[in-house]
């Protein structure tokens, strides 16, 4: 056996996978309910099925695709009581990180990420908007200065960047810049200023408000003809 043939390959191996699918998904090329067939793939990128079963768990844990009966693998539908909880748990997480005390050096982090936040609304580009967006919220996250946390938001942004991708095509957030940094500053600038309050003001009606454009989105298209 060699360095080559360590399970570190594989692991690196399905990471690369799962992210390329989680891209299709995002981007809409994989809709929701269509099965991920783990022959096809295979046989597809010219790897072992093992490699894309990897793959495919990955997304399972990050909430972007369940197994049913009969089916296998398919990509999740959106629904409005999964995005509650997504949202609930946001909003605990986050509004816990701006009343927590924190160093200097944590809010320059979340300076960074928004500058980066505005440097990625210039381009227009929905998909690093929507990066550079998590990344904002992770730093905010990032002040409860804890591993374990980050971990835990790591994994449900891999659903809230799903959520916000919907929100990108369906109600074309990120066609209006300005109001994506007008919606972030607020808490920035409260962190600055060390005024708690106000930061937790402005993530609560961030979020809230995220979460509400979204819910209708999902709604409307329950109510929608099929």
């Amino acid at each position: 056996m060699t360095f080559e043939d360590l399970p570190l390959k594989r692991q690196s191996t399905a990471q690369q996978v799962a992210s390329g699918l989680s891209d299709m998904i995002m981007s809409g090329a994989l809709t929701a309910g269509a099965p991920l067939r783990e022959s096809a793939i295979a046989a597809s990128l010219g790897i072992s099925r093992n490699t894309v079963r990897e793959a495919v768990r990955i997304l399972e844990q990050g909430g972007l695709v369940r197994h049913e009966m009969h089916r296998g693998a398919v990509v999740i539908e959106p629904s409005v009581d999964e995005l509650d909880e997504l949202y609930q748990a946001r909003l605990r997480l986050e509004v816990a990180a701006v009343r927590h005390a924190h160093a200097p050096e944590r809010v320059r982090a979340v300076r960074a990420a928004f500058e980066e936040l505005a440097e990625a609304t210039a381009s227009g580009q929905a998909h690093e908007i929507v990066v550079k967006d998590l990344a904002f919220h992770a730093a905010v996250v990032g002040l409860l200065a804890s591993k374990r946390i980050d971990a835990f938001y790591s994994q449900l942004a891999t659903e809230l960047r799903f959520y916000l991708m919907v929100l990108s095509v369906t109600d074309r957030e990120y066609e209006r810049p300005e109001s994506v940094l007008e919606e972030h500053r607020p808490i920035l600038d409260a962190l600055e200023s060390g005024d708690t309050e106000a930061a937790v003001q402005a993530v609560t009606v961030h979020v809230e408000g995220n979460g509400e454009r979204l819910k209708a989105i999902l709604e409307g298209r329950s109510q929608s003809p099929s």
